[in-house]
């Protein structure tokens, strides 16, 4: 009977041993890879390694809560210029953080702010003025491309109040193609750098920007519906080695599955209106994408594609149904 209790005191102080040697802690240690930055080193030397990357071809880096590299070491630099103003107050690191700030604000599309960083950086830390101004000059001329206006403002109102003028498609055209240019020649004057990422980047924007324009009004141009095709295909034949070319395959595909759609909405099955080789032409150019973006492994849209393929499929198999069954 004695055995017993003391089997289990001998149990309980194992079991209290045990904690000891543990620690038994109530909170458990901080990884590291998740504790705040303890220095402004340490964001730089994150953020510098990323400098380098390729962010036209593959998705931009991420950190360890999952947002953009570039966002995040930004708003750590300014997070910490406010815990620890006393310590830098002295200025050391002005240029450095202000370095920084400029690599991080060009990948997030703000180049004149980018711009006035490198200005500031130049201006304190002299190892890095050469290389500052470079950059700055760069940022302040993207920054000119993006401003110059497309055409793309609203007219004026009409006399009665009630319409507007609509800028002419040739004038929109052209403003694309002049912001296209000049990007154009920045990227041939800063080969060799990082930045010929970001131009190539902002030149993709633009020419899905222009295709959107057409798409939108395939409607009320004459041959719009022709036009807007040849555009989304530029777009893809423009940019074969970007990260977005699948999203492009897609967004022509979907253009060709409301064509079909509209197609059939003009031109019932059943009327003699209806012609089965235009309507078969579209939709085996859209299927034809549409199993080429879902053969594709390793992207995100290969599933996507694969749903809107069926769905499509299944369209196009009604229509053909209601056409041909006796």
């Amino acid at each position: 009977m004695l055995a017993r209790p003391r089997a289990l005191r001998g149990a309980l102080l194992a079991t209290s041993a045990l904690l000891a040697a543990t620690g038994c802690r109530t909170t458990p240690d901080l990884d590291q890879r998740y504790a705040p930055s303890g220095s402004v080193l340490e964001v730089i030397a994150v953020l510098r390694r990323h400098v380098p990357d390729d962010t036209y071809r593959f998705e931009a880096a991420r950190d360890f809560t999952g947002r953009n590299v570039y966002r995040s070491s930004l708003l750590r630099l300014e997070n910490l210029e406010r815990l620890h103003a006393d310590a830098l107050r002295a200025g050391h690191m002005d240029g450095a953080i202000a370095f920084a700030k400029g690599r991080a604000l060009e990948r997030i599309r703000a180049y004149d702010l980018a711009a006035t960083a490198y200005e500031i950086a130049a201006e304190r830390e002299p190892e890095l003025r050469e290389e500052a101004l470079r950059s700055a000059d760069l940022c302040h001329a993207i920054h000119a491309a993006l401003s110059n206006p497309l055409g793309l403002e609203q007219g004026a109102l009409a006399d009665d109040g009630s319409s507007l003028d609509l800028p002419a498609p040739a004038a929109v055209l052209s403003g694309f193609e002049t912001r296209t240019a000049a990007l154009e020649s920045l990227v041939r004057a800063a080969q060799g750098t990082h930045h010929v990422a970001v131009l190539r980047e902002e030149i993709e924007r633009a020419d899905v920007a222009r295709a959107r324009y057409f798409v939108r009004l395939r409607d009320t141009l004459p041959d719009g519906d022709v036009r807007a095709v040849a555009e989304m295909q530029r777009v893809v034949l423009r940019h074969p080695e970007s990260k977005y070319n699948a999203r492009h395959l897609l967004d022509l595909a979907e253009l060709y599955s409301n064509l079909c759609s509209e197609y059939v909405e003009l031109h019932p099955p059943e009327s003699l209106d209806f012609d089965p080789v235009e309507f078969r032409d579209l939709v085996d150019s859209g299927t034809r994408i549409f199993e080429m973006v879902a053969a594709r492994d390793g992207t995100p849209e290969k599933l996507e594609a694969s749903r809107r393929l069926e769905a499509f499929l299944a369209f196009s198999v009604g229509v053909d149904r209601d056409r041909f069954t006796p």
